[in-house]
């Protein structure tokens, strides 16, 4: 099976690239998605978390405050350090967990932070979705109604956009017109059949 890692910066439209790629009934794994359920009241990670991070993080209903979580980790280098060394081998587990019990000759992988994280990941090839940082900084704003600062803060502490783009092998521009983003969905969705069709990683 193919695998194909997707990624891309906050606020490049990897959600909307993904839906495009469903629509055509790929299988699709997201790491943003298991890191949810892991978190969710009851799972060990959410104790682990507050452990390092303070019974703050909770909400009263036992949930995992996101804003408070995320505030903490991008305001201190040590911070975030720590919430990946909780997080990535579990999220990473559960996905190699998820791939094993799939039946399809390619599949996506979501992983917001490919580049960042260094891992050895079972990779054919690596998908961005990509577009300038002014245009991340806006959605961001208005995704997750936070200030400019905050939105850079959590820009700046991700990889460049010229470090993803030296590391990928296709790339997606989401500042086209719609249309034109589900045609560079479908011929992308092609070429990897084609691929995973003939055995090989590259064309």
């Amino acid at each position: 099976m193919l695998k194909v890692g997707l990624t891309g910066g906050i606020g490049s439209g990897k959600s909307t690239v993904c839906r495009l790629f469903a629509d055509l009934s790929v299988p699709i794994i997201d790491t943003d998605v298991i890191a949810r359920q892991l978190v969710e009241p009851g799972q060990p990670a959410l104790s682990r978390l507050a452990a390092a991070f303070g019974a703050a993080i909770v909400n009263p209903d036992g949930s995992l405050d996101r804003a408070r979580l995320r505030q903490l980790a991008f305001s201190d280098p040590l911070h975030k350090r720590q919430l990946d060394a909780i997080m990535h081998p579990l999220i990473f587990k559960e996905m190699e967990a998820q791939i094993t019990r799939l039946r399809a000759i390619y599949c996506l992988l979501v992983i917001p932070l490919l580049v960042e994280t260094q891992n050895n990941y079972t990779l054919d090839r690596m998908l961005l979705v990509d577009c300038p940082e002014q245009v991340q900084i806006q959605r961001v704003m208005s995704r997750d109604k936070v200030g400019r600062e905050q939105a850079m803060a959590v820009i700046a502490a991700q990889a460049t956009r010229q470090q993803r783009l030296a590391l990928a092998h296709d790339v997606i521009d989401n500042t086209a017109a719609p249309e034109r983003l589900a045609e560079q969905v479908k011929r992308l969705h092609n070429s990897y059949l084609l691929l995973a069709t003939a055995g090989t990683t590259s064309a």
